[in-house]
């Protein structure tokens, strides 16, 4: 593999040519408004490693511009981006003046985010691959995904955004544990990380080899910010009512140093959904010092602490009882609403980055960052008590009209009719904190039944690397960076408040002995708040990556060449002896190593100066991530077997018209994903073998060897019918689907207990992994976005700096989330039959069975938004304020669910759902009704 990269870096080498003939290009840059010069406003000539910035009197100069064909790229926060097709020959190039226009995209950011953040369940997954849509483009696609198709938690080309690669400062900020990045970590700093740069699918980065999905590069460097003041204050009925943000950059004094400071608060008693309360504090600092013209030096700190209210997923029967806002995380305690699913991020991120000026066609970029601090997500303990839960299904009318006695329906008796009209959540719908209070309070010991913890993740993170870029002749350019990253995960059950008791009692009640402690280093402990219990252990992870990239341009064709590759090292280290696993959970796991490549190349053919065709293609493979690595690290060492890299493929073409008019992209794609591995957790019934009693269980299961195909095309027309009035529309057609029948096993905690009891020593660790085979999800649609999309659109912008802006869209085929336990052989197999044979069941409907293994397809619908804005210059300041109303018809959606598999076979799952009101019915997250969102701001 290594003699394969350096053999490719050879040949191109070879064929370098770097004699150069080279001309001065200028221009001037200008406010449209005031006509005014505008300072640090960054040109780039595209292709090349040429980067200036305009000086007080709105000037850039590039002194040794290659002689040809350029597109001049001239960018500033706040700003539209201006692109120029500019000629460099012998003689100096002057450009005159370049007007720039204020970005009202810019301010349609802001109302998207807070659609898309509340979105994100625990997992950190959701919408948030729209989420890095947040930059100013000019690609009509990407606007619709991002501002029209974002709160449908749409997402492009049916990719998660683990599939994607999230940088600042070249840093990259994806998390070792999920691959996913956690946008709470710089959110409502928006005026701070509006410098930003993406690229779509595998085409080329100048900062990383990238992934399938795309790069999004942020960049913090104090001397690329424009010099000025910007306060804002919002009002929306989103996940957060009020915002406030400040924010102030000096641009470069004569001593060399510029800085850019940045501070926001985002809050709300309750957002949209009940009892989701909401407090961010962020704080945004980058010091920059220029020794000459060939170093400088970076730093940035990034401080967001976030605190919201989480809300449930709720099955139809609880909706249509207390309606699609309805939350059962809250109660009510002393007047005011409390939520028990609290989400907590607070992790600052320090960076230091060199740029190094090596020569004027050779830059590097040297960065180290540190990243630490807490995730904790909260929730109810209770031992030996009644679930608090309001919506547990004891707590509900269908637990008694799905009823049966023996292979008798009952749940149309008159008792249990009556019994149904009196279910505890027709008239208690909300968490009773008094009444766990109350309960705390009546214990002989003094020990607290129910108290209030959470999941706490601390990470401590080290990331170290360079980037190089180097024009090697006038027609190739050299990217190549190297990246080392080392992570120690801190994972524990935190204790928050013992609801007026005097301490928690730390042992698992489903067990008895040494089975039920949770170190048996330290049994019978007896817990406190801000103590550790439960679960205690790190994760330990490095990883280190390369890539380089040669990027050839010509007058009609460009293409491009990437290599990467990169070594990961896990590592478990509990610090709990668990009784379950007594001899497998305690101190250090093996290592796993996982060593991984990627190759990728593209061309662009320039059919014309305004028309294009664009191939994009890749093949690479990726570690598994830490989380599925260990199927249950809360209590063992265990590795998934056989665990491997996943192989991913992908191409893509597009043909693309620029005219002063009209701009257009139709693209067609298609992707493999083979290999990939997942882990969830719940409590099933009818899975294990026994005669009922042991049958049931809160079991691990981990799905292995997935294959995921994903293909589709997209458009986007943009059509300037006048100056002032433009036409948008955009839409893609997906199809999203698993492409094979991976295989499903389930760790059960509970057979540790019983194989160690029916053993007189226990050697090694107890096999609690059950191989269930493979499971039929060959050609089931992938859940959780919309995997077709339509829009159209009418923007009004006057001359007088106001505009407003109105879209329609479509959005359809969404899918529910399908358990793929209940598409293995033991679906129909009956595990309580008498002889233990797993023979089946003797009265299965084979038609039957196939309607109640359907895929659910959730219902199209409609959205229609609506967005304007004004602004005015007063006195040298702008004033302004940006408005939106999304969903102007608050139509009622879901965007997303997933069955529960409580009901692992098919009698069980027969059952409940004949009975007219299943008892374990799906879950679903339903999108925003109507919402508005309005800014307000100043910029002096």
């Amino acid at each position: 593999m290594k003699k394969l990269v350096f053999s490719i870096l050879f040949v191109l080498q070879v064929v370098f040519a770097f004699a150069q003939q080279s001309s001065l290009v200028k221009g001037k840059v200008v406010d449209s408004k005031t006509q005014k010069p505008l300072q640090n406003v960054v040109a780039t000539l595209r292709n090349t490693t040429l980067t200036a910035l305009t000086n007080s009197d709105g000037v850039f100069v590039f002194e040794n511009a290659p002689h040809g064909s350029h597109i001049l790229e001239v960018s500033s926060t706040g700003y539209s981006r201006q692109i120029l097709s500019i000629d460099v020959a012998d003689q100096p190039l002057d450009l005159g003046v370049v007007v720039l226009e204020e970005d009202i995209t810019s301010e349609q950011q802001l109302s998207l985010i807070t659609i898309t953040e509340n979105d994100l369940g625990d997992d950190n997954s959701g919408s948030e691959s729209t989420s890095g849509l947040l930059q100013a483009t000019r690609d009509a696609f990407q606007q619709s995904a991002a501002f029209n198709w974002g709160q449908a938690r749409f997402r492009i080309r049916g990719l998660d955004n683990e599939y994607g690669t999230t940088m600042i400062n070249g840093i990259v900020m994806n998390k070792v544990y999920d691959g996913r990045p956690q946008w709470s970590n710089w959110g409502g700093l928006n005026d701070a990380t509006r410098n930003q740069e993406f690229t779509m699918g595998s085409a080329p980065s100048d900062y990383t080899f990238g992934g399938i999905l795309g790069t999004q590069e942020i960049n913090t460097r104090a001397s690329f910010y424009r010099p000025g003041s910007r306060i804002s204050f919002s009002g929306t009925n989103t996940n957060y009512s009020w915002r406030m943000m400040g924010t102030h950059a000096s641009g470069m004094n004569k001593d060399g140093i510029a800085y850019v400071i940045s501070a926001s608060r985002r809050w709300a008693e309750e957002g949209y959904f009940d009892g989701t309360d909401y407090s961010a504090n962020s704080l945004f600092a980058s010091i920059e010092k220029r020794f000459n013209d060939n170093h400088s030096l970076n730093f940035t700190a990034i401080y967001a602490q976030n605190s919201r209210g989480k809300n449930s997923p709720n099955t139809d029967e609880t909706t249509r009882i207390a309606g699609e806002k309805y939350n059962s995380y809250w109660g009510w305690q002393n007047g005011e609403k409390r939520n028990s699913r609290d989400k907590d991020v607070e992790e600052p991120i320090f960076m230091l980055s060199h740029y190094w000026k090596i020569t004027d066609k050779t830059n590097l970029n040297t960065n180290v960052s540190y990243q630490f601090g807490e995730i904790g997500n909260s929730r109810l303990d209770f031992q030996n008590v009644n679930n608090p839960d309001p919506t547990y299904y004891r707590n509900l009318p269908s637990y008694y009209t799905s009823m049966y006695d023996g292979n008798t329906f009952i749940g149309n008796t008159e008792a249990n009719l009556l019994e149904a009209s009196r279910a505890r959540f027709l008239t208690n719908r909300q968490i009773n904190w008094d009444a766990m209070y109350a309960a705390n309070q009546r214990t002989e010991a003094g020990n607290s039944v129910y108290a209030l913890y959470e999941d706490r993740t601390d990470d401590k993170t080290w990331t170290a690397n360079s980037i190089l870029n180097t024009q090697l002749s006038d027609n190739i350019i050299l990217n190549a960076g190297a990246t080392y990253r080392k992570l120690k995960s801190h994972n524990f059950q935190n204790m928050l408040d013992l609801l007026g008791g005097q301490y928690f009692s730390d042992y698992d009640n489903f067990y008895t002995g040494d089975f039920a402690q949770s170190d048996l280093n330290n049994p019978n402990r007896q817990i406190g708040v801000g103590d550790t219990y439960g679960y205690n252990y790190n994760l330990l992870a490095d990883i280190a990556d390369a890539f380089t990239q040669f990027k050839f341009n010509y007058s009609k064709v460009d293409f491009y060449l990437a290599q990467s590759f990169s070594r990961s090292q896990y590592q478990r280290e509990g610090l709990y002896r668990n009784g379950l696993y007594a001899n497998n959970s305690f101190g250090k796991s093996d290592k796993i190593i996982f060593e991984n490549f990627g190759f990728k190349g593209g061309f662009t053919y320039k059919m014309t100066g305004r028309q294009l065709f664009d191939v994009n293609a890749i093949y690479m493979t990726k570690a598994p991530s830490l989380r599925n690595t260990f199927p249950n690290a809360r209590l063992n060492n265990l590795i998934v077997g056989d665990i491997d890299s996943e192989n991913i493929m992908s191409v893509d073409a597009s043909y693309i018209i620029r005219a002063p008019k009209l701009k257009a992209r139709l693209t067609g794609f298609y992707s493999t994903i083979k290999n990939a591995t997942e882990t969830s957790f719940f409590f099933a019934e009818g899975v294990f073998e026994g005669d009922g009693s042991d049958a049931n269980a809160f079991v691990a299961e981990t799905v292995t060897n997935i294959n995921k195909k994903n293909m589709g095309v997209e458009l986007g027309i943009e059509y300037q019918i006048i100056p002032t009035l433009k036409f948008t529309a955009t839409g893609t057609y997906g199809q999203y689907t698993y492409d094979n029948n991976p295989n499903v096993s389930i760790n059960n905690d509970a057979l540790a207990a019983l194989v160690q009891e029916g053993s007189a020593t226990s050697v090694g660790a107890p096999n609690t992994q059950v191989n269930f085979g493979q499971a039929s999800l060959k050609n089931y649609r992938l859940p959780g976005m919309p995997q077709q999309a339509y829009s159209v659109g009418l923007e009004y912008r006057d001359p007088h700096f106001w505009w407003i802006g109105a879209n329609a869209n479509y959005l359809a085929s969404n899918y529910l989330d399908v358990s793929a336990l209940l598409r293995t052989s033991n679906f129909f197999e009956n595990s309580a039959d008498p002889y233990g044979l797993d023979l089946p069941f003797s009265d299965i409907d084979r038609e039957n069975a196939r309607k109640l293994l359907k895929q659910e397809k959730f219902d199209d619908f409609y959205l229609v938004n609506l967005t304007g804005g004004k602004s005015w210059r007063i006195d040298g300041k702008t004033v302004g304020f940006f408005a939106s109303i999304n969903n102007v018809f608050d139509q009622t959606y879901k965007t997303g669910g997933f069955e529960q598999a409580r009901n692992a076979n098919y009698q069980e799952l027969n059952r409940d759902v004949s009975s007219g009101t299943p008892a374990f019915a799906p879950r679903y997250f339903y999108g925003y009704g109507r919402t508005y969102f309005v800014n307000l701001y100043i910029n002096f």
